[in-house]
């Protein structure tokens, strides 16, 4: 149960068991229900807007370039600031970090299973990954659940907090439809929990984690939130959260089932799913298997790696749209 649904268990008026003691029952600070959370500043939100919008183009960026790129651009923040807005928003530059936290030693992390493995069939492999959606007054976090070989879509969830629940929830409604031979994420919390692991491992995938700062290992993910952010959320300003429900679930269905995709040969990734013994000799693999284990920082290459698609020994390089 995440924080939002225990606050809302709260009753005020009850006479036979006071505030105090549900706020204990339910492992709650009296705060967080006397205390009404201040109203978003306009300005931090466009700041925020601002370093999504950047990131997509330039994801090799850390909190001294943003910074810098900001100060360019007339706005006189610190990179303390900087830093605290990225780390709120999940966004970390592509390059060698140092040791700057340590995982959970609760979690579990499980090694990475797709290196130099040929990816030639949906349900292969599915993967996850969770991104920040701007809106007028706020912010939500996005996660989705895809098929790597087909890209389709299979699970999607918007939450108002970096809990579990949500990305379980998305979990649930994927395995619904089918079962994946084995499942890739990053090493975030919310995905090496017990309650997510626990969840595959019962219904017998074989668990894939990245590398630490291997954003390739994850790319197909990266490159749909690329999509999705230039085609539909930063052309609006969502209202609310019904309105980024409406709107983000719209732009999903015409990803799917509408829009061709090239590395597809030009089908749809609903198509290219739901055909098990797909037709299309269009089989997948990470050609980095030598490669080191980030891109250097402040090095961004114009083709960062190739993802080769086959066909009748022609070999269609799909080179990374940032540079």
């Amino acid at each position: 149960m995440n924080r939002a649904e225990r606050v809302a268990m709260v009753e005020r008026g009850r006479a036979d068991l006071s505030v105090r003691r549900q706020c204990a029952l339910l492992g709650l600070a009296r705060s967080a229900i006397y205390r009404q959370p201040a109203a978003p500043d306009p300005e931090e939100l466009a700041l925020m807007r601002w370093l999504d919008e950047q990131y997509l183009a330039t994801p090799f960026y850390g909190s001294r370039r943003m910074t810098a790129e900001l100060r360019k651009a007339g706005r006189q923040v610190n990179r303390k600031r900087v830093r605290r807005l990225m780390r709120l928003m999940g966004l970390e530059a592509l390059g060698p970090k140092p040791k700057t936290s340590r995982r959970s030693a609760q979690h579990r992390v499980y090694p990475y299973l797709l290196r130099g493995r040929t990816i030639d069939r949906p349900n292969q492999v599915w993967a996850a990954d969770i991104t920040y959606i701007p809106m007028a007054r706020g912010f939500l976090y996005l996660v989705v659940v895809m098929d790597w070989y087909s890209r389709y879509v299979l699970a999607w969830r918007l939450s108002n907090t970096m809990d579990t629940s949500f990305c379980l929830d998305a979990l649930e409604d994927a395995l619904g439809k089918g079962r994946p031979e084995i499942f890739n994420t990053d090493q975030g919390a919310q995905f090496t929990s017990a309650a997510f692991t626990d969840k595959l491992e019962a219904a017998g995938v074989r668990i894939s984690m990245d590398g630490r700062g291997r954003w390739l290992d994850n790319v197909f993910v990266e490159r749909l939130w690329r999509s999705l952010k230039y085609e539909e959320v930063h052309l609006k300003a969502y209202r609310n959260g019904l309105e980024a429900r409406i709107g983000i679930g719209q732009w999903f269905r015409f990803y799917n089932e509408l829009r061709p995709h090239q590395a597809l040969g030009y089908e749809t990734p609903a198509a290219a799913w739901a055909a098990e013994g797909s037709p299309m000799d269009l089989p997948l693999r990470l050609d980095d298997a030598g490669a080191s284990h980030t891109t250097p920082q402040g090095q961004p290459q114009q083709n960062v790696v190739h993802l080769t698609r086959k066909r009748s020994g022609l070999h269609l390089m799909d080179a990374l749209p940032w540079s």
